[in-house]
């Protein structure tokens, strides 16, 4: 009944006035100046008002600096107040939210002022070049506040958890730059300084300075980073046909740039066809889709080959447009080395892809290959509890020309065949391991595996190899694990306390879980990255990627609340020989770093519990990589390496101190080890190793690194062990 719902509605209207009164206040003062302008209605007077008081460079020149302000409140018509009112309830509106009616205020107008004398100041000097479109913008003006909104959104970006930090920000940049360069007026360039303004200014309103170090980037980065430039290329080439003329991508004369699109993208339906593969090629590398890649890669380098090509003709016949003409090439240039830079991140196989050599250990392995891989492990199961991670899309499968039997999955790094784990399936390990190292050597490489069992070490051994301990696995026999008794103290109290704080645990496939579960896993993974500014590990190191797969378990601690607290993803173990699923092998490790301290052993533990009344007979904590029980006797040279090389890690992944984590659960331990016919090659397997954990990092900055440990208080390294586990 309407004498119901009234008093809900003046008393949600209220509250909106008391929770966000600045953007009330606003919205207020720029529909009353509009009313009292005429500019609601398009009056001319509206019109000369706003000529007579917009702010730019002729405005400063001619002495009228009050145009700063009174240019800000000013608007021309009604099609431009509807869009300021929009952008207000929402940038002005996240903008208080995050940063509080006050500083808010105080934001929005520094960068108002900041982001317009900036764009006057850019304008100027590039107008002294003779670049007709500087020429043409430097006499414009602008109106309005939305210059001061960006910025004021662009700051309050810097208070939001990851990873909607990057998402926004990157739709911010994307955004006021797309316009920039394919729009091109005043009013763009304004916004583009204010963000820039916003972005240095936002870390510093919530108590912190700004971060000039990039970030070590994740594959999902790369992923994100090259399908998003191709989405805007694309968005680009659609609206630089239907809009040949404007922005400092355009050429001088309208001519010139209807000549430039025609010859790179053809006329303009060819560049809305253009436009629309690049978007459909950009999902398809968002999803790591490498036959997607290489024709990204392909199609780009064309459209860059034609641009430079047309740079050089337009140049030679006209030097005026040499900025817009070398500003287009360079563009095609960047988002060229952002795709290639990404090649590594890539790597789903496509469906169709066949090699030419169909044993060679150096051609990419196809989408068939990668399902048979999974089908051999499930129906015969491994010697190893790490074998899943021999699934894992990165990785390829030697054969030996016999699928059905098994395979041994391996990696090419630095001229080595670097092998992982045991051989897998029903084969012969001798046979299929003779045959991979005979394999490589026809091709000039050298082979080895690593982190292999026992009984593939003795098997080794008959070929004449040689092996070295690099981890012990922490493995947890389910049957007899009982948690009483003093050793069991930190366990139990995480227990106890998880009980009182409303904790509890969900295990099951992370696809499964509520969606704002899996936002807070990915939150909580990339908050590792963010913060510490380590590179992120890959080859036996999985992420979240690894645990969308439908065959890996996830457990989450999550509290009344929804928050999730922490994360732990889980492998399935086959048993050699029939394949039966008899336990699971730890992967991921992560924790909220302001969440509840006893979290991975409240996961660990009550997983156990679960995974046991399931009838699963064994547990794997996965080992970590240089991390070892002290050896007694004399060590060889390449094991006191090994030994200073993890005293070095130990401070910025923390191998050693999980390891001692792990020993709360009373694991028994079980050797790892890198199994090799020569020892002469042992230095280039170590090159190969360091590529495969750090695919992403070059050499000076992984120097950087070691020196960086070795200069690092130890004791730094405990917190590691939530937000980031390492482990093989």
């Amino acid at each position: 009944m309407p004498t119901a719902v009234q008093p809900r509605m003046v008393e949600t209207t209220s509250h909106t006035h008391v929770r966000f009164p600045l953007t009330t206040a606003l919205l207020s003062l720029v529909l009353a100046v509009s009313a009292a302008t005429g500019a609601l209605w398009g009056s001319d007077a509206a019109r000369a008002l706003a000529a007579e008081q917009g702010y730019g460079l002729p405005a400063f020149a001619s002495g009228q600096w009050w145009t700063l302000l009174s240019g800000s409140v000013l608007l021309p018509d009604l099609r431009t107040h509807v869009a300021v009112t929009v952008a207000l309830v929402v940038l002005a509106g996240f903008a208080e939210r995050m940063l509080g009616s006050l500083r808010a205020l105080v934001v929005g107008v520094a960068c108002q002022l900041a982001g317009v004398l900036a764009a006057a100041a850019a304008l100027a000097w590039a107008a002294s070049t003779g670049w007709d479109w500087a020429v043409g913008v430097a006499n414009d003006l602008d109106l309005g506040p939305l210059t001061g909104l960006f910025g004021a959104a662009a700051a309050a970006t810097a208070g939001l958890a990851l990873p909607w930090r990057g998402r926004l920000r990157l739709a911010l940049v994307g955004w006021v730059g797309l316009t920039l360069l394919y729009a091109g007026g005043l009013a763009q360039v304004d916004h583009a300084a204010a963000v820039v303004v916003g972005l240095g200014v936002g870390p510093l309103c919530f108590g912190r300075l700004p971060r000039l170090r990039p970030r070590p980037l994740t594959r999902r980065d790369h992923r994100r980073l090259s399908s998003g430039f191709l989405a805007v290329s694309g968005l680009a080439a659609a609206v630089s046909s239907l809009s040949p003329v404007g922005g400092p991508l355009a050429g001088p004369e309208p001519t010139v740039r209807v000549l430039a699109v025609h010859a790179v993208h053809g006329p303009p339906g060819g560049a809305l066809l253009h436009g629309l593969v690049f978007v459909v090629l950009a999902r398809a590398v968002y999803r790591g889709s490498r036959h997607a890649w290489w024709v990204a890669v392909a199609v780009t380098a064309a459209v860059t080959c034609g641009q430079v090509a047309v740079t050089a003709a337009l140049f030679a016949a006209d030097h005026s447009c040499w900025p817009a003409l070398v500003d287009n090439a360079a563009l095609d240039l960047v988002g060229l080395a952002v795709l290639l830079a990404g090649h590594r991140a890539c790597a789903v196989p496509s469906r169709r892809r066949s090699g030419l050599l169909r044993g060679s250990l150096l051609r990419p392995a196809d989408a068939a290959e990668h399902d048979a891989a999974v089908r051999c492990l499930v129906a015969h199961g491994a010697s190893s509890r790490l074998a899943w991670m021999t699934t894992w899309p990165e990785n390829r499968w030697f054969t030996g020309g016999a699928a059905d039997r098994g395979y041994l999955a391996h990696r090419v790094h630095a001229g080595v065949a670097l092998g992982l784990g045991d051989p897998v399936g029903a084969g012969d390990p001798v046979e299929l391991l003779a045959a991979f190292a005979k394999q490589a050597r026809r091709e000039g490489l050298v082979p080895c595996l690593f982190a292999a069992t026992e009984p593939t070490r003795v098997a080794a051994h008959r070929l004449g190899w040689t092996s070295l301990q690099v981890a012990e696995e922490a493995v947890i026999d389910l049957v007899s694990l009982d948690f009483r008794g003093r050793v069991w103290q930190y366990v139990r109290t995480a227990l106890n306390q998880a009980s009182k704080r409303g904790i509890e645990v969900h295990l099951g496939p992370l696809a499964g879980m509520p969606a704002r579960w899996r936002t807070q896993v990915e939150t909580i993974s990339t908050q590792w990255v963010e913060d510490k500014g380590l590179p992120e590990l890959g080859f036996t190191l999985g992420g979240v990627e690894e645990a969308l797969d439908p065959h890996v378990r996830v457990s989450l601690a999550v509290d009344a609340d929804g928050v999730v607290h922490g994360v732990t993803s889980w492998m399935p173990i086959h048993r050699s020989g029939d394949g039966r699923l008899v336990g699971w092998t730890l992967d991921v490790m992560r924790r909220r770093p302001d969440g509840f301290r006893g979290v991975m052993e409240l996961l660990i533990a009550r997983t156990c519990l679960e995974l046991r009344e399931e009838g699963c007979t064994v547990v794997s904590l996965s080992a970590a990589p240089l991390a070892r029980t002290a050896a007694d006797g004399t060590r060889r040279p390449v094991e006191a390496f090994l030994d200073r090389l993890g005293a070095q890690l130990e401070p910025l992944y923390g191998f050693r101190s999980l390891q001692g984590f792990k020993a709360k659960f009373q694991p028994r331990a079980e050797p790892l080890h890198l199994l090799y016919p020569d020892e002469a090659a042992l230095p280039r397997i170590g090159v190969a190793l360091t590529r495969a954990y750090l695919p992403s990092t070059g050499w000076f900055e992984l120097a950087g690194l070691l020196r960086h440990g070795a200069g690092r208080a130890p004791s730094a390294v405990h917190d590691r062990v939530g937000p980031r586990a390492p482990s093989i």
